[in-house]
């Protein structure tokens, strides 16, 4: 079942492993309109195959896993599923929903909504050229789910909000000393290293790890609904001009002008 053709995604199964590859390399594996539904697809398709015993999200070429979304396609209006009209919360969901553990491959940069979906991964195996970090204050976004209160639970209260209010970025090793990340390993040893995390999860009883993965979820799942919540904010917050500066700023490669357009 790996013949299925996405436009902005790879699919591959392989040796009981399904690995799902971001496949924009020129745009740092940005989520454009339409991406969002292919990852989810994807994930449910391996989710759900009981051929399958671990989920790899990865990104193309060695510059990015992925960098959020396309700041390129903001202020095309909203145009899917989802709080926000774009189905951001339904991929969180489905990473934690499907009952299989998902593994995050960092190369290079995986930074703002990129980053909420490294954080989400069930493990995450980072190269050491991986780079992490928030950007939503800097763009005028924010992802007030997952993305913030699980972090938290993660790195700690005060690393997450560091994180969040400077949006610094963090070598492999930084995001390592946090927990942020499982392992760090030289670039041309990361794949090797997560297909042998891979084997070793696939000798493990697959129900067995289902229910552990049910069982972690449940301690954090309270979040999904404060993540809805804050979503309906945001989804309020973006029609703002505060946020839209934040938008043309980054593509008009200067420094936003935030506070004379502050909403409260």
């Amino acid at each position: 079942m790996s013949d299925k053709k996405y436009r902005d995604l790879l699919y591959a199964e392989k040796d009981h492993v399904a690995t799902i590859t971001l496949n924009r390399p020129e745009r740092y594996n940005a989520i454009r309109e339409g991406m969002y539904e292919e990852i989810i697809d994807a994930l449910m398709r391996a989710g759900w195959n009981r051929d399958i015993g671990v989920i790899v999200l990865t990104g193309a070429g060695d510059k990015a896993f992925c960098t959020g979304g396309d700041q390129g396609d903001k202020g095309k209006g909203r145009y899917g599923t989802g709080t926000l009209g774009v189905p951001v919360e339904i991929l969180h969901n489905t990473i934690r929903d499907v009952p299989k553990p998902v593994i995050a491959k960092v190369r290079g940069y995986a930074i703002g909504g990129g980053n909420v979906i490294a954080t989400i991964c069930d493990l995450t195996i980072a190269s050491e050229t991986a780079i992490f970090g928030q950007v939503g204050p800097k763009v005028g976004s924010v992802d007030p789910g997952f993305g913030t209160a699980y972090l938290a639970r993660i790195v700690g209260e005060k690393k997450a909000r560091e994180i969040w209010y400077l949006c610094r970025r963090y070598s492999a090793k930084e995001a390592l000393a946090m927990g942020l990340v499982n392992t760090v390993v030289p670039d041309d040893e990361l794949d090797a290293e997560v297909d042998r995390w891979c084997a070793e999860i696939c000798e493990r009883s697959p129900t067995a790890i289902q229910i552990a993965k049910s069982s972690f979820n449940a301690s954090s799942d309270n979040i999904r609904g404060i993540g809805r919540m804050g979503f309906e904010a945001v989804n309020l917050y973006y029609e703002t001009e505060e946020a839209k500066e934040g938008g043309r700023a980054f593509r008009e490669k200067r420094t936003p002008e935030f506070r004379s357009k502050r909403v409260g």
